[in-house]
């Protein structure tokens, strides 16, 4: 099963005044009928063994996000709510944590809520891919062709072709690639060098990966970030 993990807790603010502290981006309708939030949520559907998403959220907003995710008939797993954002890792480590009780080889597809994504079947194909890698243990990460040379975003540099690396495969598989670095937020100079390469590519923030998988390597290298989001869990209230 494919979990996905929605995180809606930025606040926006190189959107603002349109996005504001409490009235950020995600919950705006900029690109089509549905808000950014609903429509990260609603592209999903077709996608094969799907479960119900996960939102990891600011508190602030909790009443925003649950209001958008009745609006668009979506029952969520889970809206988890943090006091203050906290940034992609912990975000993870408490959505793995949450999956791991029920189903540790649970796909968890990590989503920024933020996005705008034109070619929906493609956006599939690339799931689709990315889930061989992610039932045999492989941490993914998608990236996007750059268009041009961009001083905001970090950036992937690709590797050897990862296809060979694989078990079992359903014999529909391009693009994979091991990663070789990941590179933050390079000077204009160093932008334009990346993009003529023709092997790097912008680091979406999105990703895919078991729950056990993701739990080990985090435990392995943030053990800190996992302690305190274990901590946090058992210390939080639900209603």
């Amino acid at each position: 099963m494919i979990i996905p993990v929605v995180l809606a807790g930025g606040s926006g603010t190189r959107l603002w005044p349109l996005s504001r502290k409490f009235y950020p981006k995600q919950m705006l309708h900029l690109t089509g009928d549905g808000t950014m939030l609903q429509n990260t949520v609603l592209r999903l559907s077709g996608v094969d063994r799907l479960g119900a998403p996960m939102i990891i959220g600011n508190a602030a907003h909790r009443f925003l996000i649950r209001q958008q995710m009745a609006a668009a008939g979506i029952t969520p797993a889970g809206i988890f709510l943090e006091p203050f954002g906290r940034n992609t890792a912990p975000a993870v480590a408490v959505a793995a944590l949450r999956a791991e009780k029920t189903d540790p080889d649970a796909v968890l597809l990590v989503l920024p809520a933020d996005h705008l994504i034109r070619d929906v079947q493609k956006f599939h194909h690339a799931l689709k891919i990315g889930r061989q890698f992610a039932r045999e243990g492989f941490l993914v990460t998608f990236g996007i062709v750059p268009d041009r040379p961009e001083t905001g975003y970090g950036y992937i540099r690709q590797g050897k072709s990862a296809n060979p690396l694989l078990q079992k495969s359903s014999g529909d598989l391009d693009s994979a690639y091991v990663i070789d670095e990941f590179v933050e937020k390079p000077n204009l100079e160093t932008a334009r060098r990346y993009v003529d390469s023709g092997i790097y590519c912008w680091n979406s923030g999105m990703f895919m990966f078991s729950a056990g998988h993701v739990l080990e390597a985090l435990r392995r290298f943030v053990p800190d970030i996992v302690r305190a989001c274990e901590k946090a869990i058992e210390n939080g209230q639900a209603d």
